[in-house]
């Protein structure tokens, strides 16, 4: 037997008995919770903290620079260039011939017809007044109204078989109220059918008066 392989077997058993000592001691602690306390004092306690984060302000906005101005002078008009028209030589005038130009005939003078004579106009018909035609006369009697003025009007009465038939009176001066001018106008109608006589088919005209201070 060899010596050297007697010693080299030795160590290895030696070498197993430490790694089946080693496993049994872990063994033992993990099951008495030493591992726990291990744990604990690697550990330690843990701070915690918050840590901002630093947000940089945005860059300032980029000034725009406008473009220089073009101070290129612009290009002239465009002129287009004269158009030349070649115009033909006029042709040759005729010659002149000689024509005899008869005389104008002599227009005949009539004298222009008399014009015709105007008629004149016709004469107006003469104004007839009541004291023209009139046998008879009267004045309008005084209406009893308060009134105080000055009134005048005419009257335009148509007579028929001596009597008047219609009268159509006008104001010429009014200075009185609307009711008193309705009893002037009543009293003059009642004047000029009852009391006037005019043999014949007349029409005349009268002026009243009326006055009261």
């Amino acid at each position: 037997m060899n010596f050297a392989q007697e010693k080299q077997g030795a160590s290895r058993f030696t070498g197993l008995g430490i790694v089946v000592l080693i496993h049994i001691v872990a063994i033992y602690a993990l099951a008495s919770g030493l591992a726990r306390d291990i744990v604990k004092k690697v550990t330690g306690p843990i701070d915690v903290k918050v840590i901002e984060e630093k947000v940089k302000p945005p860059p300032p906005p980029e000034k725009v620079v406008p473009p220089p101005p073009d101070l290129k002078a612009p290009p002239p008009p465009f002129v287009p260039p004269p158009e030349f028209q070649v115009t033909a030589p006029a042709p040759p005038a005729p010659p002149i011939q000689s024509t005899q130009v008869a005389p104008p005939a002599v227009a005949e003078v009539r004298p222009a017809p008399a014009p015709a004579p105007v008629a004149a106009p016709a004469p107006k018909p003469a104004k007839v007044t009541a004291a023209m035609v009139c046998t008879k006369m009267g004045k309008p009697e005084m209406p009893s109204v308060n009134w105080s003025g000055e009134a005048l009007y005419k009257a335009v009465a148509t007579v028929k078989a001596g009597r008047v038939s219609s009268v159509e009176i006008t104001s010429l001066r009014g200075g009185v109220d609307r009711k008193a001018q309705r009893a002037l106008v009543q009293a003059i109608e009642a004047t000029l059918r009852d009391t006037y006589e005019c043999p014949g088919d007349h029409v005349f005209e009268q002026e009243f008066q009326f006055r009261i201070e």
